[in-house]
């Protein structure tokens, strides 16, 4: 009776040590999977600041929300209200295999208004300002350089920040992929706020 129960036992221990090797397993990331990295800009609104990264490949997913303020989960009542400290923005997830930082720059650069401080179009307050929120020191490196190539072709200053990227706050759901969900309402808002008409006086045609 006595090796009954110790043979008994045994089995048990068998039994679960194979299951949590199996959920360790299961939890682990396959040796296969990509690394992904994150690239987070200002650029005003940020319905409008979605759609030119949406279409790029490498690019797994965009995300509105808010930061580089001090109020911690802050609604968009809030934030438009100019009074956290946050800016309006968008949280880019990429595979840096199929895609550079320095491509994601070149879109932030070429869609934002980088001479006007604390405004962006129709949008003015700090919420609205032009930000580079660098995720390490690659990024900044990165940032900083494509700033000053840039500041050759202007006359003003570009007051576009660079800044260390801080929490960010996702905005509500009826925020998320705005362009897609209400197509008519976005296109109205981006004529009327003269986005396109700024940037290619800024950018040209291109």
């Amino acid at each position: 009776m006595r090796t009954v129960n110790y043979l008994k036992s045994l089995s048990c221990i068998a039994v679960i040590c194979l299951a949590l090797g199996g959920i360790v397993y299961a939890a682990a990331p396959s040796a296969g999977s990509a690394p992904t990295a994150k690239a987070t800009f200002a650029g005003g609104c940020f319905w409008c600041m979605e759609p030119p990264y949406d279409e790029l490949d490498g690019v797994i997913s965009t995300i509105s929300g808010y930061t580089g303020g001090t109020k911690k989960n802050p609604t968009y009542e809030e934030v438009s209200a100019g009074t956290t400290g946050h800016a309006e923005a968008v949280q880019i997830t990429y595979d840096p295999k199929k895609i550079s930082y320095e491509k994601l720059l070149e879109v932030f650069w070429r869609n934002i208004d980088p001479l006007t401080a604390n405004a962006q179009f129709c949008d003015s307050g700090s919420q609205y300002r032009s930000a580079i929120f660098y995720h390490d020191e690659a990024q900044k490196s990165l940032a900083e350089a494509s700033k000053k190539r840039l500041q050759a072709r202007f006359k003003q200053p570009i007051v576009t920040e660079i800044v260390r990227a801080s929490e960010f706050y996702p905005a509500e759901d009826y925020h998320q992929d705005y362009y897609k969900k209400n197509p008519v309402r976005y296109k109205f808002y981006r004529y009327g706020c003269g986005r396109d008409r700024r940037l290619q006086q800024i950018w040209g045609a291109n």
